[in-house]
C-alpha cells in the first residue's frame, strides 16, 4: 500500500480539531468520474474539510496518472495493491483525525459551493441522526436517482425536526456523514471478507440503530450522482453481488406471498409488523 500527499504538503492537524471534516473517496478505474469528482466536488470542499484521502483500489487505467497531477494540498492518495472494495472505508478513515466523516463515492460528480459544512451544520443540528445523506440530483440515467425520484418516491417523506428539512426514508452512502465518536462506538466500518462490492452503508447504518441513532436524508442539499451503466462499465464483482442479492430477495418474498396468505398471519403481521408484504412491481426492481 502506498500514500503520497498531493502537492507535496505535510499533514497538520491542530491539537484540538473539535469541528473539522475528514472526507474519504473510493475509487477503481473510473478515471472519467473520479476527475470530476475532484474538480467539481472535492474543489469545492469548505475550509473545514481538513483532510481528504482518496484510496485508489489497484487502478489499472488513468487513475494513478491523474492523482499524481492532482494538486489540492488537503489530498491524501493511498494506492491498494489490491481491490478491497468497500472494506476500504474502515482502513481509509483509521488514516485520518478529524472529528466528522464523510464517505463519498467516486461518481459523485458535481455538487454545490462548500456543501461539506451544509452537511455538517445538519448534522449538528440532529441529536437522533447518526448518518446525514445528501439527496440526490433527478437523473434518469443514474440508477440511484432513478429510484429515488421515479421509481420509490412514495418512500420518502418530508419533514422538519430541529429546523432542518429531512427525507426520512431510505438512506445510502453516496455522500453522507457520521461522527467519529459513533463509528468507533458503533465499531467503526464493517469489513466482509467474502465480498469486494457490497452494501457496507446498510451495515453501518443497522450497527448505529442499534445504538439508538437513524439514518435520513437532508433534503436541502442535492448532489449529482452518475452511477451505472450508461456512465461507467459495472464491474464483475458488483454484478454477482446484486445477481445474489435479488435471488435472496425473490426467495424471501416467495415465502412471505406463502405466509401473507393465512389470515392469522396476516391478521398478526397487521398488528406486529413483522415484515413488509412484497410488492409485486417490486419484483423488477
Amino acid at each position: 500500500m502506498e500514500s503520497t500527499r498531493a502537492g507535496g504538503a505535510a499533514s497538520a492537524h491542530a491539537d484540538v480539531d473539535t469541528d473539522g471534516i475528514a472526507i474519504v473517496v473510493l475509487t477503481h478505474n473510473r478515471e472519467h468520474l473520479l476527475r470530476k469528482c475532484v474538480e467539481n466536488v472535492l474543489s469545492r470542499a469548505s475550509s473545514a474539510t481538513r483532510e481528504i484521502v482518496i484510496w485508489d483500489n489497484a487502478s489499472t487505467d488513468g487513475t494513478g496518472d491523474y492523482l499524481a497531477s492532482v494538486q489540492d494540498p488537503r489530498i491524501r492518495v493511498i494506492r491498494s495493491e489490491k481491490n478491497v472494495g468497500q472494506n476500504a472505508y474502515s482502513l481509509a478513515f483509521a488514516e485520518t483525525t478529524a472529528p466528522y466523516l464523510i464517505e463519498i463515492d467516486d461518481d459523485v460528480t458535481d455538487a454545490p459551493v462548500d456543501w461539506d459544512r451544509t452537511l455538517r451544520d445538519a448534522f449538528l443540528k440532529l441529536p437522533d441522526v447518526g448518518f446525514l445523506a445528501a439527496d440526490l440530483e433527478d437523473d434518469p440515467n443514474d440508477e440511484a436517482s432513478k429510484i429515488r425520484h421515479h421509481v420509490r418516491p412514495h418512500e420518502y417523506r418530508l419533514v422538519e425536526e430541529h429546523g432542518v428539512r429531512l427525507l426520512r426514508g431510505p438512506t445510502g452512502g453516496g455522500c453522507a456523514m457520521t461522527s467519529r465518536e459513533l463509528n468507533q462506538r458503533a465499531g467503526g466500518f464493517r469489513q466482509n471478507s467474502k465480498e469486494v462490492f457490497w452494501l457496507e452503508d446498510a451495515a453501518y447504518i443497522d450497527d448505529i440503530a442499534r445504538l439508538g441513532y437513524t439514518a435520513a436524508v437532508l433534503a436541502d442539499l442535492r448532489v449529482h450522482h452518475t452511477g451505472g451503466p450508461y456512465y461507467s462499465q459495472i464491474t464483475r464483482e458488483k454484478e454477482d453481488y446484486w445477481r445474489r442479492h435479488w435471488a435472496r430477495q425473490r426467495r424471501r418474498d416467495a415465502v412471505k406471498r406463502v405466509l401473507i396468505r393465512v389470515p392469522f398471519v396476516r391478521g398478526l403481521n397487521a398488528r406486529h409488523g413483522w415484515f413488509v408484504a412484497p410488492d409485486a412491481k417490486d419484483s423488477d426492481n
